[in-house]
């Protein structure tokens, strides 16, 4: 396991880089990826640095790209994907990139700029082309209703239209033409009719075909409008309204034969425009073809090259200006690696200076690094999201691996929903590579993807608590045979049951079973007369109690129990999981004072109550007891864990309550301890004193004995500080001797004894009263796995063996009903079931391991180790597309 139960040994190196070999020597580490640089320039502004110019070209670069780009896609031309990652270019790569892209957005730019031109030109052309068209239309029209006879209203209006446009002299009639937005015209029209006080005439009609906006490329639909006016002054009215509703106004020759003429000549020009606008699109075309070929080449080149004069950035210039200064946090067993990538870097560059890597000492806190695959990253992004490790503490992910899938299954156990998410695991798995590459955007389906391994040990440890509660849709399984045998227990009869209670000699009474079978006929099981056969059920839970009437009370007993053995048994490993911290660290204190009275205090508490769940399911069978002499009664374990804290002794009653629900049919009397007896008491009673002790211990040795080391070590750090302040190389390694101690003297010096104390206090309390808390909370297992059963349950009983009963009798209603029943099923059982209950079960787990588990052993005040690799630029651009 490595370092996924331990973070990586981490080392602080300082790197002495000459300046020619500096950036093909960052490059190598990039391409590693197992550095993490410091910023030594942290006080130095963005501005001031000494790359920052290089930085400045590559974001020219990037918005040049981004340009291109967006070319592509308006184009809708297809981005091949790169088969190798291309690596970073030299220096000097710089200037023939930033001259190509410069090329290649001048040469679209003016292509665009031309197309837009011409696509201007076309636009109003073809207005022009509807106005001509349209206006002679009218005219035609007019001059139609001028030579005929003048019958109707419509006929006047036209005769009256003919007078205006043709008159004479100095009350001839003038007009303007032109185009405006169809959602414009009623507007526009309200507006002349106002301004002018009805004095013009509008005439109006549609253009049919949409029109291409030549800027944004969309389609707009427009109207070809001529309005009729009498004088100057209206004419001026007329432009400035047209002007205020952005119309476009063309030129409209008054004569039929000019416009005609106009009309040949605008179609001619058309057809040049139409031949221009395809050679052009073709040339912009192959112009961007050629472009997407490279376009991802071209991004990672330069986010490479930005990456590394930002990393070169963060380093330090000594005073020659030759050499580069940087501080890097990388593992131990990396070192080897870092130290060959520096000497490729050296040999790219042609540099005959060699570089140097100088592991440091330093009291400087280190990263986190734990090596993750496929498999185990799952587990360790669910602890980090709750807080990073401490530097080299206990990593509870690679002890989640196996507890969070049974947690899991223990609230989901069923051997057909665990074997569905098993599936749906298992197809992730082995179609990963396919999956993977089709890399969607859908952010659940990435989180179920990157969860699939999970998911997958989830389903399976599901179908294993589904055969331990034997239950499979909530039914059962009959593998083995019962243990129960009901020799005269079970009869038959057609009817009802009250009426075969009334006409036997047996009264009616909590023990009996009534069961409904497909024919139809009634079965009773009298469990007070059945025998048990000695022997338990090899594997799981009997059968039987699928048709028992305490059937939900035996359950419910029996995983309430399971729940509380599983709570205790998960807390106490927690807190054996954090001796190993205290003594990898040699905090000698922390195992006195807190490890110890901690195991004591839970021991003594509720693993006691552990004990005795076991010893009760051992110790008492499922034989009848004596109700006159309590011989025989099964322990009430609740009454008893309270009676041992109010130190009270048992009281028995004579009289039986129910039944057990362990896993035999035994009576459960009102009594304590009776079984267990006086020298269980007094054992009680020890362990109780036992309780009371560990309280004090936890509050006050730990307090005192931080306290007395420091009084201790008080005046030899005066005598440091007095006596060899001059050397500063001794102090920083005395520093480095605290650390390695496993000790941190030095945040102990910056509290005061008030917030130790303080922080004891608090620390006691919360395991106190966390014992008691978390233990309940680990019930959420019994009520989860309950809800799950139980809706499992309604599910099959109301919906699908609807359809069933109705097909017992061979009917061809009953075969269609199931075809209907069975769909709504599974739908409900997917939605449901698995999807709403599975995640319900995912984070109460989750909460388990993050609050009850982690606290009793886990910091998390680290902070994560993120290494200087080009891979992030890579999954950076992923996700960005």
């Amino acid at each position: 396991m490595g370092s996924l139960l331990r973070s990586e040994d981490m080392a602080l190196s300082q790197l002495f880089l000459q300046s020619e070999s500096a950036y093909a020597c960052v490059s190598e580490l990039g391409e590693l990826g197992v550095v993490q640089f410091t910023d030594l320039n942290e006080e130095v502004s963005s501005f001031q640095r000494k790359f920052v110019n290089e930085v400045r070209r590559c974001d020219e670069m990037e918005r040049k790209l981004r340009y291109i780009e967006k070319e592509i896609k308006k184009d809708q031309i297809a981005v091949l994907d790169l088969e190798n990652t291309p690596d970073a270019p030299e220096p000097k790569a710089m200037t023939d990139l930033e001259a190509n892209f410069e090329k290649l957005e001048n040469e679209l730019c003016e292509v665009n700029s031309n197309s837009v031109a011409l696509k201007r030109n076309y636009l109003e052309l073809t207005e022009l082309k509807h106005i001509l068209r349209k206006t002679q239309q009218f005219f035609d029209e007019v001059d139609v209703s001028t030579h005929s006879s003048r019958t109707s209203a419509h006929e006047d209006t036209q005769s009256l239209l003919a007078d205006l446009s043709y008159a004479t002299g100095d009350e001839k009639l003038g007009f303007v033409a032109g185009v405006i937005l169809r959602e414009k015209l009623p507007s526009f029209e309200r507006m002349l009719w106002r301004v002018c006080r009805g004095n013009v005439f509008l005439k109006q009609t549609e253009i049919d075909v949409p029109l291409e906006d030549p800027v944004s490329g969309d389609e707009v639909f427009k109207s070809v409008f001529i309005v009729f006016f009498q004088g100057e002054q209206l004419k001026v009215r007329v432009k400035k309204i047209c002007e205020g509703f952005r119309a476009t106004l063309y030129p409209c020759p008054e004569s039929p034969t000019e416009r005609r003429d106009m009309s040949l000549g605008v179609m001619t020009r058309i057809e040049d425009l139409n031949t221009i606008l395809g050679q052009t699109n073709d040339h912009r075309h192959r112009v961007l073809v050629l472009a997407a070929k490279n376009i991802q080449n071209w991004f990672i080149k330069v986010k490479k090259i930005k990456a590394i004069y930002h990393t070169l950035n963060m380093f330090n210039l000594d005073v020659t200006q030759k050499c580069l200064i940087a501080e890097c946090w990388c593992a131990t067993s990396d070192l080897d690696k870092v130290q060959n990538a520096i000497r490729r870097g050296q040999e790219k560059s042609g540099s005959d200076v060699p570089s140097i890597l100088n592991r440091m000492a330093t009291s400087r806190k280190p990263p986190t690094y734990h090596r993750t695959n496929k498999f185990t990253a799952v587990f360790q992004s669910l602890i980090d999201a709750y807080g990073v490790s401490s530097y080299q503490e206990v990593n509870p992910a690679s002890l989640s691996i196996v507890t969070f899938p049974f947690l899991f299954s223990v609230m989901f156990g069923d051997i057909g929903h665990g074997f569905i998410m098993f599936l749906l695991g298992l197809w992730m798995v082995m179609w990963e590579k396919p999956l993977q590459a089709k890399k969607s955007n859908n952010e659940i389906w990435n989180m179920f993807f990157g969860g699939r391994y999970l998911i997958l040990m989830m389903g399976a440890f599901s179908v294993y608590a589904g055969l331990i509660y034997n239950d499979i849709y909530s039914l059962s399984i009959n593998i083995f045979g019962s243990s129960w045998r009901v020799p005269e227990g079970i009869y038959s009869f057609d009817g009802e049951v009250d009426d075969w209670l009334d006409s036997t000699t047996l009264e009616p009474s909590p023990f009996h079973c009534v069961k409904q079978n497909v024919d139809n006929r009634m079965y009773v099981l009298n469990y007070s007369t059945a025998s048990y056969l000695g022997s338990p059920y090899p594997f799981g839970i009997d059968p039987i109690w699928a048709i028992a009437t305490n059937k939900l009370t035996f359950i419910n007993s029996f995983k309430m129990k399971l729940s509380v053995i599983i709570g205790v048994l998960h807390m106490m490993f927690g807190i054996w999981v954090g001796l190993l911290n205290h003594r990898f660290f040699k905090q000698t204190v922390n195992i006195v004072c807190e490890f110890i009275p901690q195991v004591l205090f839970l021991g003594c508490t509720f693993f006691y109550l552990v004990i005795e769940i076991v010893y009760k399911w051992i110790a008492w069978d499922a034989r009848r007891p004596k109700y006159e002499t309590l011989v025989g009664c099964a322990p009430n374990l609740l009454i008893g864990m309270i009676n041992m804290f109010l130190l009270q002794s048992g009281q028995y009653d004579n009289v039986p309550v129910a039944y057990n629900a362990t896993a035999t049919f035994n009576i459960t009397c009102s009594s304590t301890n009776p079984a267990f007896g006086e020298p269980a008491e007094t054992f009680q009673k020890i362990l109780l004193a036992v309780v009371v002790v560990c309280i004090p211990w936890l509050l006050v040795p730990k307090p005192v004995f931080l306290w007395k080391k420091r009084q201790e070590k008080r005046p030899s750090k005066r005598y440091m500080q007095l006596g060899m302040g001059d050397n500063e190389e001794e102090v920083v390694y005395h520093d480095q001797l605290l650390i390695d101690t496993g000790e941190d003297d030095s945040k102990d010096e910056e509290e005061s004894m008030g917030d130790i104390v303080v922080h004891q206090a608090i620390h006691t309390i919360e395991f106190c009263l966390g014992c008691v808390s978390h233990t309940a909370s680990y019930l959420r297992l019994w009520a989860l796995s309950l809800a799950h059963g139980q809706l499992s349950e309604v599910l099959w009983e109301m919906v699908l063996r609807i359809g069933l009963q109705t097909n017992s009798n061979h009917s061809y209603g009953g075969s269609v009903l199931i075809v209907l029943v069975f769909p709504a099923w599974a739908c409900l059982t997917l939605v449901i079931l698995l999807a709403m209950e599975g995640l319900s079960a995912f984070l109460h787990t989750l909460r388990l391991h993050w609050v009850e588990f982690n606290s009793k052993f886990y910091k998390g005040e680290g902070y994560g180790f993120d290494p200087f690799t080009f891979d992030h630029l890579l999954d950076d651009m992923a996700d960005a597309e």
